[in-house]
C-alpha cells in the first residue's frame, strides 16, 4: 500500500484498482481492495459516484516506474521473453509489460479481477493470458523466463513461512537463469513512516478516512480505511476495509531466497538502481535462478 503522493512522494500508490466497464456515465465501476494474504473485496458502485474517489487515491505514474525498473533488470531477448506477473489484479501492469514486448501471463486469486484484466487487455489490443490462482501454488502455471511481484504484494503473506513458500514456487516456475523481481516495504517504512499516518479526504460526493497503526508482529502495520460514498438518493453508504502488511529484515529475505534455491540477488531501493539507505521506503530484490 502506498501513501498519498502529495504527502510522501516516495511512496504513493494505494492498493486500489478499478475499471469502467463501458462509457455510459451510469455504468458500473468495480473497485477491488486487497486484504490480508492477497484476498480482497469487490465493491460495485456507479462510475459517477466513485470517479472523484478514484482520482484522489490512484497514481498511475507508479506503473511507469515499475515498468522502467523491470526493463532495466530483465534481460529480454527474442528467445527469452516469457513473463508471469503475480498478483496482477486488473492487469494494468500486465498490459504495460505486453506493450514492452514480453509474452505475459498474469496470475491473481480473484476471478472478478481477471475478468476486468481481460477487458483491459482486449481494449489495449494486447494478447495476455490470465490465470486464476494462488502464488503459494504455481505447480500448474508453466515455466517462465521472468516473474514479477510488485506493489508490496509479498507483504500480504501471513508470515515468513508463506514468503518462503512463494519463493520456492517462483523458483520452480522459472527457466534456468530466470529472474525474479519483487518489491516490499522497508523496515523504515513500516516502523517509522506508516505508524500514526492519517489521511482524510472530503468532497461533495465522497469522503475517505485512512489511518495506519503499528501491529503486534515486528515490522507489521494495519491500515484501516473507511469510505463514505454518496448514493443516488442523497444518502451516504459506508465501506470499511482493513489491510494488514508485514515486512522483514533484508537478511530474512536473503535467507529465504537462498533456501528456495536462488543463487544470487541484488538489492535496490525506491525504483532506482541504488543501494538502500536507512531512510529508503521500498526495497527491490532482483533474484537470479
Amino acid at each position: 500500500m502506498y501513501l498519498r503522493k502529495d504527502l510522501n512522494p516516495s511512496c504513493n500508490r494505494r492498493k486500489i484498482d478499478s475499471l469502467v466497464l463501458d462509457q455510459d456515465p451510469k455504468s458500473k465501476l468495480l473497485i477491488f481492495i486487497p486484504v490480508t494474504g492477497g484476498l480482497g473485496i469487490l465493491i460495485m458502485t456507479t462510475y459517477e459516484t466513485f470517479a472523484a474517489v478514484y482520482d484522489a487515491v490512484m497514481d498511475d505514474s507508479l506503473y511507469d516506474k515499475w515498468t522502467d525498473f523491470s526493463l532495466r533488470h530483465l534481460p529480454k531477448t527474442r528467445e527469452r521473453k516469457k513473463l508471469m506477473e503475480l498478483a496482477c489484479g486488473t492487469g494494468i501492469q500486465s498490459v504495460r509489460f505486453s506493450q514492452a514486448g514480453f509474452d505475459v501471463t498474469g496470475l491473481d486469486l480473484s476471478a472478478d479481477m481477471l475478468k476486468i484484466a481481460e477487458k483491459r487487455a482486449t481494449s489495449a489490443k494486447q494478447k495476455i493470458d490470465f490465470i486464476e490462482g494462488n502464488m503459494l501454488d504455481l505447480s500448474k502455471v508453466g515455466q517462465y523466463d521472468f516473474v514479477t511481484c510488485y506493489s508490496d504484494s509479498i507483504c500480504y503473506m501471513q508470515d515468513e513461512v508463506e514468503v518462503g513458500d512463494v519463493f520456492k514456487e517462483v523458483y520452480d516456475a522459472l527457466n534456468e537463469d530466470g529472474v525474479f523481481i519483487f518489491d516490499v516495504h522497508s523496515t523504515y517504512q513500516t516502523d517509522e513512516v506508516f505508524p500514526g499516518y492519517s489521511y482524510h479526504e472530503n468532497a461533495e460526493d465522497f469522503a475517505m478516512l485512512w489511518d495506519t497503526y503499528e501491529d503486534e508482529a515486528p515490522h507489521s502495520i494495519v491500515h484501516e480505511l473507511t469510505f463514505f460514498i454518496k448514493e443516488a438518493d442523497g444518502s451516504f453508504s459506508r465501506h470499511d476495509e482493513v489491510h494488514e502488511e508485514r515486512t522483514y529484515e533484508v537478511l530474512t529475505y536473503d535467507i529465504l531466497l537462498e533456501q528456495a534455491g536462488f543463487k544470487s540477488f541484488k538489492l535496490y531501493a525506491d525504483f532506482e538502481d541504488k543501494e538502500p539507505t536507512e531512510t529508503s521506503t521500498r526495497w527491490f530484490f532482483v533474484a537470479q535462478k
